[in-house]
């Protein structure tokens, strides 16, 4: 059976992703600068360029405008590629390194972001249901890449869920590289070998630090 041709997108179509493209963009610079919850719609709307009620029609809510920016963020990290080819992985330890890939990908492109849902989920009852079905998801992505490793784990597999879970926080990532200097590939190699230690057993020598941590966190 011949498969539909998906009609090609309008021009008015294309100029309506644009301006929700401009939109999105313009939150995110202001509830980095400002917070989500003292960014009204009304300076989103200045500083995309648009008129308020432009920004209403695109989103409707500002949590959904959240929702948006999550959703380029995961695009941007090349989140879903990541986690396909960890849980496809044979090789338990190239599976272990693609789960610190995923995780060096999703701060080193949205570390605001992360910090934002954060700050976000104190706000109203939409907003933070919005942001636990994320952190489900989430939750989900990562015991699928935990849960390739089933057959390789020297610990249950929920407490293995959960010791991955423990190393994606945030606190750990912005002491460890914002306030302690690490650069992300110290990061990403400090996760490699955590993992492979906590979940696989291997590699119990000493932790990996930098040669020359920066003295930002001193």
């Amino acid at each position: 059976m011949a498969h539909a041709v998906k009609a090609p997108s309008t021009y008015r179509q294309e100029q309506a992703r644009a301006t929700r493209d401009r939109i999105a963009a313009a939150a995110r610079a202001l509830f980095a600068l400002d917070g989500y919850r003292m960014t009204s719609m009304a300076a989103i709307a200045q500083k995309a360029g648009v008129a308020e009620r432009t920004v209403y029609t695109s989103f409707g809510a500002k949590r959904e405008i959240l929702s948006a920016i999550c959703e380029t963020w995961l695009e941007d990290a090349h989140a879903r590629d990541i986690v396909a080819a960890a849980v496809a992985e044979p090789d338990p330890m190239a599976t272990v390194r693609h789960a610190a890939h995923f995780l060096r990908s999703l701060f080193e492109t949205g570390y605001d972001v992360m910090v934002l849902f954060d700050a976000a989920a104190a706000e109203d009852p939409k907003t933070r249901a919005m942001l636990r079905a994320k952190l489900e998801g989430r939750n989900h992505v990562q015991n699928l890449i935990v849960g390739s490793l089933a057959d390789h784990l020297v610990t249950p597999l929920p407490a293995a869920g959960a010791i991955y879970r423990a190393l994606a926080a945030v606190g750990i990532y912005q002491e460890l590289v914002v306030e302690s200097g690490w650069t992300i590939d110290d990061y990403e190699q400090w996760l490699v070998q955590e993992l492979a230690r906590q979940l696989l057993g291997r590699g119990r020598g000493p932790t990996h630090v930098p040669l020359q941590p920066s003295s930002r966190g001193s």
